[in-house]
């Protein structure tokens, strides 16, 4: 399983949760098998697509203290071909009990790796919903996926503290996963109205290059609404602007992901479409 990604920014309300439920959603639409892994502790990645945290008697907490496996807690969600491995308000008790744990920053990956190695699940694609912060819980997240997805605002303050960002993946890199690499940049609350959003989407496709995506986030109400019904975009509107812009994305990362790993044992590249 080397297509696991981490959504990662330090900053929030850029997109990272909405991002991580509606791709997740709309992969497993076109027929792949989603693992979406919500590594927050506000958790809004499970309820997000539709799991009850009051009722969950284990969480991803009680994997990264070696309570319980990765398969032990992952359930199955509304949509086929969609598994959550979900967060409570406890995962936040990890941050203080790992920071003298041995391999701390390495719990998350190893329980990746006894996923398919002795419980045999095997995904398409893994995506990992980080806090908004760089503390141990973002560091696994990033030490244990291949790729990150960065969501960028169109916003003002878009690229402020991305340097930071870029400083720790690049630690990440040298010291803790030499394989990690930025998978694509993501621009989100996209406005082609307004004059700041055309000229900060120029920055970041100057910054960014060709990782940049063509499809872009736009700012949609039905975005806003669908967590309070605890469905995807794709599942609560079908047909909005919201909805087909994540679908977009998803034949997007797929048709990429085509090109770079041909050969490289992905699962197919099927997108639904005749």
């Amino acid at each position: 399983m080397n297509n696991i990604w981490v959504i990662a920014n330090q900053k929030g309300g850029v997109g990272k949760t909405t991002t991580a439920v509606n791709l997740s959603a709309a992969l497993a639409e076109y027929g792949k098998k989603i693992l979406l892994i919500d590594m927050d502790p506000q958790g809004n990645a499970s309820s997000g697509v539709g799991v009850d945290r009051k009722h969950l008697d284990k969480c991803i907490y009680d994997v990264l203290t070696d309570k319980n496996s990765l398969s032990e807690i992952i359930v199955s969600t509304q949509i086929k071909n969609l598994d959550v491995a979900p967060a409570t308000i406890r995962l936040a008790g990890a941050e203080v009990e790992l920071v003298s744990a041995f391999s701390r920053e390495n719990r998350l990956k190893s329980a990746l790796e006894k996923l398919e190695k002795t419980d045999g699940r095997i995904y398409d694609y893994i995506f990992i919903d980080c806090p908004p912060s760089l503390g141990v819980l973002t560091v696994n997240s990033l030490t244990a996926a291949s790729k990150a997805l960065v969501p960028i605002q169109c916003e003002y303050y878009a690229l402020e503290g991305l340097s930071q960002l870029l400083n720790i993946f690049e630690l990440i890199k040298n010291r803790l996963n030499g394989e990690i690499e930025i998978g694509g940049v993501l621009l989100t609350m996209y406005d082609s109205r307004m004059n700041l959003t055309l000229q900060v989407a120029d920055e970041v496709k100057k910054f960014f290059g060709e990782k940049v995506y063509n499809t872009v986030i736009p700012r949609n109400v039905r975005i806003s609404e669908s967590p309070s019904f605890g469905k995807p975009v794709t599942v609560y509107d079908r047909e909005s602007k919201g909805s087909q812009a994540y679908l977009d994305l998803a034949k997007e990362v797929i048709a990429n992901e085509h090109k770079k790993g041909a050969g490289k044992g992905l699962v197919g590249v099927n997108t639904g479409e005749n």
